[in-house]
């Protein structure tokens, strides 16, 4: 069971690492309260852009590796 966990351990944080250096930075900052952001936020395309794929992949990610931690930890 410990191999299993340090496995997804390992996993993650890869995935974590790379999904996160993929990202584009956002150099908007306070631009976004013009509005001109709200279509891709409502737009048709919503969650399947290669930021949104890239943003899902590390927050899931995120979770398996932080979860896989606690329980190493606690064994």
């Amino acid at each position: 069971m410990t191999t299993l966990f340090s496995i997804l351990v390992f996993i993650s944080s890869i995935a974590l690492i790379v999904s996160v250096a993929l990202q584009e930075s956002k150099e908007e900052g306070l631009g976004t309260i013009s509005g001109d952001s709200s279509a891709s936020l409502w737009g048709k395309t919503r969650g399947k852009s290669r930021e949104d794929i890239l943003k899902r992949i590390t927050i899931i990610s995120s979770v398996i590796f932080f979860i896989s931690t606690l329980i190493l930890v606690a064994k």
